[in-house]
């Protein structure tokens, strides 16, 4: 079985974020294994963010599995649906 660590997806959030939560529930609702990271509230000091992404800007995911790195709520929601609705 798959553990969080195993999952090919890492999602950047903060506790509270609607942006965030939107990822979550669509990540949840294709089943999809993720690894939550949660981020400094401060925008400034969110510079894990700003390494992967190149924004200090929350949601943002790293798919291992296909080598990509996203911001923005709608375009994540966008790209697990193309890649992983199975529409």
């Amino acid at each position: 079985m798959m553990t969080a660590e195993d999952s090919t997806i890492t999602l950047y959030r903060l506790q509270g974020c609607p942006y965030c939560e939107r990822v979550v529930r669509r990540l949840n609702e294709l089943e999809l294994d993720y690894q939550s990271r949660f981020v400094e509230p401060l925008h400034s000091e969110r510079n894990v963010v700003k390494r992967i992404s190149g924004k200090r800007t929350v949601p943002a995911i790293v798919d291992r599995n296909t080598g990509v790195t996203m911001s923005e709520s709608a375009n994540i929601v966008d790209y697990l649906d193309r890649n992983y609705g199975g529409a």
